[in-house]
């Protein structure tokens, strides 16, 4: 199955949207290529406690993608401080790279384009200029390092 994303090309420039395979692995290989904690939150859902995540005050210029499969999320420049204990973005990367899914306790749930895997929930109380808070569980993201994020 193919899904519709924006990827970053060889030069560093965000392109899209692009049709690329959905990332697609049994629940055995999940299993294998992610620590317990990553599977119970990435692949079941589950949620990190607030306030230990690695990423909760990681400061520098880059970009949070999927732990997962690697599809970027969320930009630095997006990142904020929503005093909840979790990475906060105002907005993905790309409308595309994220979907929204059931609502959930006056917010939805958050997953990844490519591979569906968990990442958070999305509320509508966050800041200017999108007024959404993507409220993320730092265990399902890899932050790499961008000079110009």
């Amino acid at each position: 199955m193919k899904v519709s994303v924006h990827l970053f090309n060889r030069d560093g420039v965000l392109v899209g949207p692009v049709l690329v395979d959905r990332v697609e692995k049994s629940d055995a290989e999940w299993r294998r290529l992610l620590t317990a904690e990553q599977y119970h939150i990435a692949r079941g859902k589950g949620t990190e406690a607030p306030f230990c995540g690695t990423l909760l005050d990681n400061k520098k210029h880059g970009v949070y993608s999927c732990l997962c499969c690697g599809l970027p999320l969320f930009s630095s420049s997006a990142k904020f401080n929503s005093g909840t204990g979790w990475p906060s973005f105002f907005q993905p990367i790309a409308e595309e790279n994220v979907v929204h899914n059931i609502a959930q306790q006056g917010g939805y749930k958050v997953s990844c384009a490519l591979c569906e895997a968990h990442l958070g929930h999305v509320f509508d109380d966050g800041p200017p200029p999108t007024g959404l808070r993507y409220c993320m569980d730092g265990v399902a993201l890899r932050f790499i390092p961008w000079p110009a994020a």
